[in-house]
């Protein structure tokens, strides 16, 4: 398959490589950087403001868990379809199409008075952003050719997704004090703001010139990463291992066995299975998978014992915090230009490397911690490790991948990114549950907590130990940044 260039794209490889950018391309940019922001602020945003959201509408604990499980559900499960159908039908309309989605779903979600309601609007918005996501990613890399360009354009748009997520505890913190509808109607302006510009600036881009539409492919896929995120967010409350459980999961091995066999006999498939084979995106997943589980499980512990047992208030738990969101954002001008220098291995790395070393340090915390000692050290450690990690891995994931099969690398990636963070997040709920007693002081939390702890630092550490290997085993030292060798 091939895919038309827009009559916009600057980034040709006979175009000077230090050539400025004209402003239109910086506008492409900003507006797909700030979409990317929103997806990662909305997914820690809304867990501050949890305890307000179950005391005004009468919702139990277990139906909460529903309001951020109901996103993951919905981005998890359709981001594999969501980065093919951009590359099939035209990248530009299915954008501009799923944000305006997001618009309307945030708005609703700030009307609602029923809870049920609240989390089908989750979940809508799961499945906008499973689209805009690797939407946006294919966009990039299909605009700004591989190498130094592509470097600096992914170091930025990364990096805002990164800042969203890891500022949302702060923007959380401030809205909820104003009254939580506000964490859902936020958002809301700036996804208008953002279609109206990119109504404009986005480049007109064909869809693929080529190539079906694998409707087998996509249903056994996508109900298959439905069903597997169902079931990880699920099971704890379940159990394990209780004949439910056991036979979702059996569902699910069926359901990918059966995408695997259409896969290898569709003419034009959704997932062309040798794109497997390329080790830096496998290499690339499995980094992702690391990064964004352990977080996601350490993020989730410690929002527990600092509100609900320390009693602290979410704006001071979200300033604690601040210097990870800061670090992640300053890193901003530059990331491009240090990977397009080092190339993405060692950045993915580094990157581990520190999130490894900061959550080992937060094992120390106790009932009384004191700031300096016990959180600022792993705040400002967790801040390099996603300035360094995520947009090498995102570099890294579509390096070498041809212009009709961006969307499918990028989705690739951000399934991974999802669906890694709900099993982590999954198996880390279940380790913390204890035996159901109630606990009778922070200790006793902080007893069931440390495990969930452990396994979020067992996960970072294994990422980096898979990131290690393909270092220590080159075979010479690279000269030149891996993303020119792989074009």
């Amino acid at each position: 398959m091939t895919t038309t260039a827009p009559p916009s794209l600057l980034a040709h490889p006979d175009v000077p490589r230090r050539q400025r950018w004209p402003l239109r391309l910086w506008g492409v940019l900003a507006v797909l950087s700030l979409v990317l922001f929103l997806d990662g602020l909305d997914v820690s945003m809304v867990g501050v403001a949890l305890p307000s959201i179950g005391t005004e509408l009468h919702l139990a604990t277990s139906s909460l868990q529903w309001i951020v499980s109901g996103y993951v559900l919905g981005y998890g499960g359709l981001l594999l379809l969501g980065g093919r159908t951009a590359d099939l039908l035209g990248r530009r309309r299915v954008f501009l199409i799923a944000l305006a989605v997001f618009a309307v779903a945030s708005l609703l979600g700030g009307l609602v008075d029923s809870g049920p309601l609240l989390i089908a609007t989750r979940f809508i918005k799961g499945v906008s952003a499973a689209f805009t996501a690797p939407t946006g990613l294919s966009i990039i890399t299909t605009t700004f050719a591989e190498g130094r360009m592509r470097n600096k354009a992914l170091s930025i748009y990364t990096v805002f997704g990164a800042s969203g997520y890891s500022s949302g505890l702060i923007f959380g913190g401030l809205m909820t004090g104003i009254g939580w509808r506000w964490t859902f109607l936020m958002p809301v302006p700036i996804a208008l703001i953002a279609l109206a510009a990119g109504y404009v600036l986005l480049p007109r881009g064909m869809p693929a010139a080529s190539g079906g539409h694998d409707v087998l492919g996509a249903l056994t896929s996508t109900g298959a990463m439905l069903l597997l995120v169902y079931s990880l967010v699920s099971a704890p409350s379940r159990g394990w291992t209780s004949p439910a459980t056991l036979g979702l999961f059996a569902a699910v091995i069926v359901l990918l066995v059966a995408f695997v066999l259409v896969e290898r006999r569709v003419r034009h498939p959704l997932i062309r299975l040798g794109i497997l084979r390329k080790g830096t995106l496998v290499r690339a997943n499995l980094a992702i998978v690391a990064l964004f589980g352990s977080y996601t499980a350490f993020q989730f512990i410690i929002t527990l014992y600092l509100q609900d047992v320390l009693g602290w208030a979410p704006l001071k738990m979200a300033l604690a915090l601040l210097p990870t969101g800061l670090l992640v954002a300053l890193s901003a001008p530059f990331a491009g230009t240090m990977i397009d220098r080092y190339g993405t291995a060692r950045f993915i790395v580094g990157g581990l490397a520190a999130m490894s070393v900061g959550y080992l340090l937060f094992l120390r915390i106790d009932t009384h911690p004191v700031y300096v000692v016990a959180i600022l050290p792993t705040a400002i450690l967790l801040g390099v490790g996603f300035a360094l990690g995520f947009p090498s891995i995102n570099v890294q994931a579509t390096a070498g991948v041809s212009d009709d099969e961006q969307g499918l690398a990028a989705g690739l990636v951000q399934t991974a990114a999802q669906v890694g963070a709900a099993l982590v997040l999954a198996i880390t709920t279940a380790i913390i549950a204890g035996d159901g007693r109630p606990a009778r002081s922070a200790a006793d939390v902080l007893a069931d907590y440390r495990p969930g702890l452990v396994f979020a630092t067992f996960v970072a550490v294994g990422g980096l130990l898979m990131a290690v290997v393909p270092l220590a085993f080159r075979r010479r030292r690279e000269p030149v940044p891996v993303l020119e060798e792989a074009a």
